[in-house]
C-alpha cells in the first residue's frame, strides 16, 4: 500500500495554500500527498517519517480571507518570502491586482513588477524553488520519485496582419509613412515596385511567410501554433476579416499539414466576456475549427478576470503571461500550471503556458538593440529553460520578416531554430 506524504499547515489561507501545495507537490513533483491543519508553520512528514519543516513567513501574517492582497504586502525582496508564499505570488499574479499602474495600453508593465526591480526577470525562479525542495526532500528520503520533463520548444504566431497589402488603404499607408516618417524617396519608389509586384502576383506578400514558418518548424520536427483574430471594435483590430476567403484557404492550408489553429483574442477582448465569446463564435464558424488555446492581443491581460473568461468560455490554455516591455519570466516559471482565481479563490481547469520571448519587446521597447545581442538574450533565456527541462514558449509575428524595421532582425528566427 502506497505511504502517502503528510502536510501540516496553519488552519488560515487555506484555498491559497491548498492551490500552491498542489502546484508545486502533484503538478512540478508529481507526489501524492495529503493535508492537516494543525501546524503554523509547513510540516512535510515523509513516506519514512522524517519531517521536513518550512518556516511559514507570509500567510499568518494575514490570516483573514483575503487580507493579503494590498500593495503595501508585496515584499521589498521576493526572499522575504517562504518558498510557497514567493511561488504563490509569481504564479499567481496578485501583485498586478494590487498596484493599478499601467501603461497606455492599460498592461501592467515590467518596470512595475518586483521581479524587474530586484533583477531577477531572467530567472525562472519558481523552479529554482522547486529543484531546491526536490534536492531536500532527497537528503531525507532517497526513496522519493520525482515527475521528470523534457525541454520543449512551443512556436506561436499571433495574425494581427496575413498580409501587408490587403487592399489600396494599407499600401497608400506605407507610401505616406515613407515620405513623412522615413523621409526616404528610395523607399517610395521600392513600395510603390514591392506593391506592384505582389498585386500582379509576381511576389508573395511581405507577410504571407506561413510556408516558409511551417517549412522550417516541419524541418526540425515541431508544429507551429497560428492564432487568429475575429472582429474587433477599436483601431487596433480588424486588420482582416476571418470569413476573407484567403484566410480561411490559408486555415485550411495549416490544418492539412498538420499545424495548429488558435485563438487570438481582439484589443477589448481581455476582460470584456461578451465580446470574447462573440469573437470565439465567429472565428470557430468561419474557420471551421474548435479553438481551446491561444493568446491575448498586444498582451493585455487583467488579474484575474482575463482567466475567469478563458475558463468560462472553454479554453484549455492561454499563452499571454510574458511582458509586452520585457522579455523574461513573468510568473517565474518555464513549466505549464493550472492558473487561479485569487478572487474566488478557486483553482480554474485552465493552464498558463507562460510566454518567454516575444520578438517585439526587443524592437519596440529595446530599439537600438543589435541583431546579435537579441539573439545573444534569446539565447540566454532558452538555456535557462533547457536547465529545468521546461517549455520554451517562443512568438514571433508572420509579419515580422520582409519589411525595412525587421529586415535586420529577421535572420534572428531561423538561426535559433537551427540550434
Amino acid at each position: 500500500m502506497l505511504t502517502l506524504i503528510k502536510i501540516k499547515i496553519s488552519n488560515n489561507n487555506l484555498n491559497e495554500r491548498k492551490y500552491i501545495l498542489d502546484i508545486i507537490f502533484n503538478e512540478f513533483l508529481g507526489l501524492e500527498y495529503f493535508l492537516e491543519a494543525g501546524s503554523k508553520n509547513y510540516e512535510i512528514e515523509l513516506p519514512n517519517k522524517k519531517v521536513f519543516i518550512i518556516k511559514d513567513t507570509f500567510f499568518n501574517k494575514y490570516p483573514k480571507d483575503l487580507e493579503y492582497l494590498h500593495i503595501d504586502n508585496i515584499p521589498t525582496n521576493i526572499e522575504e518570502l517562504d518558498i510557497f508564499a514567493a511561488s504563490f505570488f509569481m504564479l499567481t499574479r496578485w501583485e498586478e491586482y494590487v498596484n493599478k499602474n499601467r501603461d497606455s495600453h492599460d498592461r501592467f508593465p515590467a518596470y512595475e513588477s518586483l521581479a524587474f526591480k530586484q533583477g531577477f526577470l531572467n530567472r525562472p525562479v519558481v523552479n529554482e524553488y522547486v529543484e531546491e525542495l526536490k534536492k531536500a526532500l532527497l537528503v531525507l528520503d532517497g526513496s522519493l520519485v520525482f515527475k521528470k520533463y523534457e525541454y520543449k520548444f512551443l512556436l506561436t504566431h499571433d495574425v494581427d496582419a496575413p498580409l501587408k497589402y490587403n487592399g489600396l488603404k494599407n499600401g497608400l499607408i506605407e507610401i505616406a509613412g515613407d515620405i513623412l516618417k522615413r523621409k526616404s524617396i528610395k523607399n517610395v519608389f521600392s513600395s510603390i515596385l514591392r506593391q506592384y509586384r505582389v498585386h500582379t502576383g509576381i511576389q508573395k506578400d511581405p507577410y504571407d511567410t506561413f510556408d516558409y514558418l511551417m517549412d522550417i518548424s516541419e524541418k526540425i520536427g515541431l508544429k507551429s501554433y497560428f492564432f487568429f483574430m475575429g472582429k474587433g471594435v477599436t483601431k487596433f483590430d480588424n486588420q482582416y476579416d476571418s470569413s476573407d476567403e484567403f484566410v480561411k484557404n490559408l486555415v485550411a492550408k495549416i490544418k492539412e499539414r498538420g499545424h495548429y489553429i488558435g485563438m487570438h483574442p481582439t484589443y477589448n477582448a481581455y476582460n470584456n466576456q461578451e465580446q470574447f465569446f462573440k469573437e470565439k463564435q465567429e472565428l470557430e464558424k468561419n474557420l471551421d475549427s474548435s479553438l481551446a488555446f491561444g493568446r491575448e492581443h498586444y498582451l493585455r491581460f487583467e488579474v484575474p478576470t482575463t482567466w475567469q473568461i478563458w475558463e468560462d468560455n472553454g479554453m484549455i490554455w492561454d499563452s499571454t503571461l510574458s511582458y509586452a516591455d520585457q522579455e523574461g519570466f513573468r510568473c517565474g516559471v518555464c513549466y505549464e500550471y493550472s492558473v487561479f482565481n485569487i478572487l474566488t479563490r478557486k483553482k480554474l481547469k485552465l493552464k498558463e503556458k507562460p510566454l518567454i520571448v516575444m520578438e517585439g519587446s526587443f524592437t519596440t521597447y529595446q530599439p537600438n538593440i543589435k541583431p546579435e545581442e537579441m539573439e545573444e538574450k534569446i539565447k540566454l533565456l532558452i538555456e535557462q529553460v533547457k536547465k529545468y527541462n521546461g517549455e520554451f514558449v517562443f512568438l514571433w509575428h508572420n509579419s515580422s520578416f520582409n519589411t525595412p524595421l525587421w529586415k535586420k532582425y529577421q535572420y534572428i528566427y531561423g538561426r535559433i531554430l537551427s540550434k
